[in-house]
């Protein structure tokens, strides 16, 4: 397993890398949260750039032990359950030193499923704690091929833990992926900013 998670890593590193070495990111919206239900993201992803990223910027959730989602849409936002197929892996360690943990959780994946994807769970709420990361979504305006995402991110758990999640997956469709909704798995997002970017062509 470990040497397919290296892989995958390379993998999905080469990716971003060759993203950016194509062209130019253009920012293409700012949302800022402030005890909200989601943040919707339902304009600008079409079929102007080829790769899509969402930067988040201290995301802190309105309650410990939270997770943070994400789900698309196909049609610009009016339902928000594409079918996804994904793999999530994650590291971990308490500011003692003394509990550490590095694998795949099968509990935050997805087979086939068009619920949430969780991007990261065991998230904390204490005033100093906070999420960061990036997401790609890659030709979300083919109606050809599926639509294949990659996300980093790292937090502050609970537990006060530094945690790095590995997501990756694809939306099972050839329909247009025209919308993106972020939430958290109990109350509100209380603050945070998710940036919106595209990337063009060489």
């Amino acid at each position: 397993m470990s040497g397919i998670i290296a892989q995958n890593t390379a993998n999905a590193t080469g990716l971003i890398k060759a993203a950016a070495a194509g062209g130019a990111w253009t920012l293409l919206s700012t949302s800022t949260a402030s005890s909200s239900s989601d943040v919707s993201i339902t304009s600008n992803i079409d079929s102007t750039y080829p790769i899509y990223k969402f930067e988040f910027i201290n995301i802190h959730p309105s309650a410990d032990s939270n997770q943070f989602l994400i789900n698309f849409s196909d049609d610009g936002g009016s339902s928000y359950d594409v079918t996804k197929t994904s793999s999530v892996f994650r590291a971990y360690q308490n500011e003692a030193g003394n509990d550490t943990a590095f694998g795949y959780t099968t509990s935050n994946d997805l087979a086939q499923g068009t619920g949430i994807q969780k991007l990261a769970t065991s998230l904390g709420a204490d005033n100093d704690h906070t999420t960061q990361g990036s997401l790609w979504l890659f030709n979300p305006s083919s109606t050809t091929f599926v639509k294949h995402f990659i996300c980093r991110i790292t937090t502050n758990s609970s537990d006060d833990e530094i945690m790095d999640f590995f997501v990756a997956g694809y939306c099972n469709t050839t329909s247009a992926v025209n919308a993106a909704q972020f939430s958290m798995s109990s109350g509100n997002i209380d603050a945070g900013t998710i940036k919106l970017y595209g990337l063009g062509d060489s």
